[in-house]
């Protein structure tokens, strides 16, 4: 009798958890994910406090530059003028009025997102304003003009050319165990 008590009782449990099933959670953003809805959202945001606001479906190159622009305000980025005696010194031994920028870096990554997000959102690749020749050739001039300011050239990182690898692992592991003369 207990074994059919038992019985009872575990597929009642399993019933009662199967008349309330739970949706499953969708899994959490990742940093990327989340860094991009807020970024999408900012831009809106900035499109709909223009007089007059800016609907997306007419949003361009300059709407994206003006907006590149507005954000430097809020950089961190000490961006020496050409005046300022520091101008060139990748570390000046004191601080200067020089204004504070947005980086570089965070432009580029900032308009990939933003690319991506653009046409996440139903846009065509042909008329995504953030890809516009115009936002890339604002984006080098800033690298280059932070690059001098700070006396750091940029170097683009060579491509490495990719070599073709033996399928035969064998082989691999031949050549990875071989020793190299003393």
């Amino acid at each position: 009798m207990s074994d059919g008590v038992a019985k009872d009782s575990a597929e009642g449990s399993s019933r009662s958890s199967g008349n309330h099933q739970q949706q499953p959670q969708p899994a959490p953003l990742s940093r990327y994910e989340s860094q991009k809805r807020r970024d999408w959202n900012t831009f809106g945001q900035y499109l709909k406090n223009q007089r007059p606001p800016v609907p997306l479906s007419q949003c361009n190159c300059n709407h994206v530059l003006d907006f590149l622009r507005y954000l430097d305000q809020f950089g961190k980025t000490k961006v020496h003028l050409h005046g300022c005696v520091f101008f060139g010194q990748p570390d000046p031994p004191a601080p200067c009025t020089c204004p504070l920028r947005q980086a570089w870096g965070s432009l580029d990554a900032l308009i990939g997102r933003l690319r991506a997000a653009y046409e996440e959102h139903g846009g065509s690749p042909e008329t995504n304003p953030f890809g516009n020749g115009a936002i890339r050739v604002y984006l080098r001039e800033v690298r280059e003009c932070q690059a001098k300011a700070r006396g750091i050239p940029y170097k683009k990182k060579k491509k490495r050319k990719h070599q073709i690898k033996p399928n035969n692992v064998d082989e691999e592991a031949k050549s990875s165990s071989k020793q190299l003369p003393s």
